[in-house]
């Protein structure tokens, strides 16, 4: 009896990895005359906004103190830097070649004898690069602080709803001034129609407190300050009824008001519910 082996059967082969998905569809293979120029792929994975902040991240990378720099040490690496900016063909601008001199001037110098101030102490070259430096850094976390604040249009927007509101209209206040200019318009006007007849009189607040009031009853509106004032009073029966019309305004028995600034005084009973200086429109 024979026994025939049959071999298993080999798995099928697994498609090949497409090289790149185009528009969610896979691409097996580049196209023949696909070309891609070598300079294309040059990636720069960091980006200074000057020779200062260039400095400071090799500073920070490094663990480097600012107040106490290796120059050498900084300097070389600042310098290879700039070789592979030069290398990757990017244009290098003329700060960082500033900034070069000037590392190289202060390695110099600490290769000298420094020269002492006048309370003995040696004058260290990179204190003003030091200087610099912890300033750019100051003003640097202080604009990441403003970044992160909420900006209008970015994190949140304005709501604008109109709001209808019944307004009042007030009338200017009569200040003691304007009284003032008004009775000394009543008194000179009285002058005009002095007599020499001398009589003893009294007089009451009181009672022309009463008169003002009827008065201004009987109209039941704004009347005039000056036709309140009867010349024929003289002035003492004229100074009188002043007291009693300011009495009058006093317990808020009577209303003062102008349709305008500089304009004539009008008066009226107060009415019931109603503010001083202020009319219903």
């Amino acid at each position: 009896m024979n026994l025939a082996v049959v071999a298993p059967e080999a798995p099928p082969a697994a498609p090949p990895k497409p090289v790149a998905l185009i528009y969610g569809q896979p691409l097996e293979e580049l196209p023949k005359d696909f070309y891609i120029p070598p300079d294309a792929l040059a990636v720069m994975l960091d980006a200074f906004e000057g020779p200062l902040d260039l400095l400071l991240h090799l500073i920070r990378k490094a663990n480097i103190d600012i107040l106490d720099i290796p120059m050498a040490q900084l300097t070389r690496q600042y310098l290879d830097y700039i070789d592979s900016m030069r290398a990757s063909n990017l244009e290098l601008a003329a700060d960082y070649l500033v900034m070069a001199a000037m590392l190289i001037e202060i390695k110099s110098r600490m290769l000298l004898p420094r020269p002492k101030l006048a309370d003995g102490e040696e004058t260290d070259p990179r204190a003003e690069l030091a200087r610099r430096l912890l300033e750019y850094e100051r003003m640097k976390l202080a604009g990441h602080k403003l970044a992160e604040q909420p900006l209008v249009g970015r994190e949140f927007f304005w709501v604008e709803t109109l709001v209808e509101k019944s307004l009042h209209v007030r009338l200017p206040e009569v200040a003691i001034e304007d009284l003032t200019e008004a009775w000394r318009a009543i008194i000179r006007q009285a002058g005009l129609k002095k007599h020499h007849k001398i009589a003893r009189e009294e007089l009451s607040v009181r009672e022309h407190m009463g008169i003002i009031l009827r008065a201004l009853q009987e109209r039941d509106d704004f009347i005039r300050f000056e036709t309140l004032f009867d010349l024929d009073m003289g002035v003492p029966g004229l100074v009188v009824h002043f007291l009693a019309l300011l009495e009058l305004a006093r317990e808020k028995l009577i209303e003062l008001t102008q349709s305008e600034a500089f304009q004539p005084i009008y008066v009226r009973a107060r009415r019931s519910g109603t503010e001083p200086g202020q009319e219903n429109p």
